[in-house]
């Protein structure tokens, strides 16, 4: 049994029903999800908040599953968050993270500027792709070494959503998976044993 507590974190305009991210909360023990009141103008006076309340309500450790805009904001709870809840979460896998500093980027994403450059407290996987219009692949990739994260790119996989043809995304739970061994390596053997 897994020990820990999935949290979804979607982007603009929420995850639906056929985004990858809500056909894995089917798969996944143990997951919550991020409610914000408006998915269609982001607030960071809003969205951050509401991911601290989400991770305050898991009951154990934390994996945060977060894509495009919810990358952003995780980096920002993270530079902003207690001590106490950031150790709660233990590691976050980052797909398709929102270049909100890009040219072009739309005007409800820029309240998301500038986006943190301290390295995450936790062990991160960032998922690109080298043609997301969202973020080049350089980006991604000088984002991932700011964060301390490593970085995969995915050739050709566009924003890695619904219509760049993600639904159920299974290849991606592979990323997942790789991110927990990686924080079971880090536990103790009694750690191991207890969970």
């Amino acid at each position: 049994m897994t020990p820990y507590h999935y949290l979804i974190v979607p982007g603009w305009q929420g995850s639906g029903e056929q985004h990858w991210q809500s056909y894995w909360q089917h798969y996944l023990p143990n997951y919550q999800r991020v409610e914000v009141s408006d998915w269609q103008q982001p607030q960071r006076e809003d969205w951050i908040p509401a991911l601290d309340h989400a991770i305050r309500r898991c009951a154990g450790p934390v994996i945060l599953i977060a894509h495009s805009l919810g990358c952003i904001s995780t980096a920002h709870w993270a530079a902003g968050a207690s001590t106490a809840l950031r150790q709660k979460v233990k590691g976050a896998l980052l797909v398709a993270p929102a270049d909100v500093e890009r040219d072009g980027c739309p005007e409800a994403l820029r309240p998301f500027a500038p986006i943190p450059t301290a390295a995450l407290p936790f062990a991160a996987q960032v998922v690109g792709s080298s043609n997301d219009y969202a973020a080049s692949e350089a980006r991604a990739r000088e984002l991932a070494r700011l964060w301390g994260a490593d970085v995969a790119i995915l050739p050709g996989a566009g924003h890695i959503n619904v219509a760049s043809g993600h639904h159920r995304w299974a290849e991606g739970l592979s990323y997942l998976d790789q991110l927990e061994q990686r924080l079971d390596q880090q536990r103790s053997p009694w750690q191991r044993m207890a969970s």
